[in-house]
């Protein structure tokens, strides 16, 4: 078993503007929960489009095995908000990520969510084993590889 040798920093903090539009709104009047669970999604995305080089993006697809949310306040139509992502531990085939959204103006959280994410080679669909580039950049220190 090799051990991985983390970066000694903690994980940079990767923001994406939102403006809540009309479809996100649902019969109680504020966004919906599917509908956050989708920007915790694209800020996720987002991020690993801007980190990533190109030949990852071309190897990498990623899919969640699992989701944790918890809502804290409404958003409504119009509202601006923040969502922020940095990555958390990974296992050999599992890489935690952490999102918090909050409202831009009064910096107020609206959810904060932990999903577990699973890497696949883009080819076969089958999970696999990251590049070290890719551990290094989406894990956080004392990660251990399997």
């Amino acid at each position: 078993m090799a051990c991985y040798r983390p970066r000694m920093t903690a994980p940079e903090r990767f923001r994406l503007p939102i403006t809540v539009q009309p479809g996100d709104i649902d019969e109680q009047g504020h966004v919906n929960n599917v509908v956050f669970l989708r920007y915790v999604q694209d800020v996720a995305t987002a991020h690993w489009r801007s980190a990533a080089p190109p030949a990852d993006q071309a190897a990498l697809v990623w899919v969640v095995v699992r989701h944790e949310i918890d809502y804290k306040r409404p958003a409504h139509l119009g509202d601006r908000l923040v969502a922020e992502t940095w990555v958390g531990p990974a296992s050999r085939r599992t890489f935690e990520r952490n999102v918090e959204i909050r409202g831009e103006e009064d910096g107020q959280v609206r959810v904060r969510a932990r999903t577990l994410w699973c890497p696949l080679d883009s080819r076969t669909l089958r999970p696999t084993e990251p590049s070290a580039a890719v551990r290094e950049r989406f894990a956080v220190p004392g990660t251990l590889e399997r």
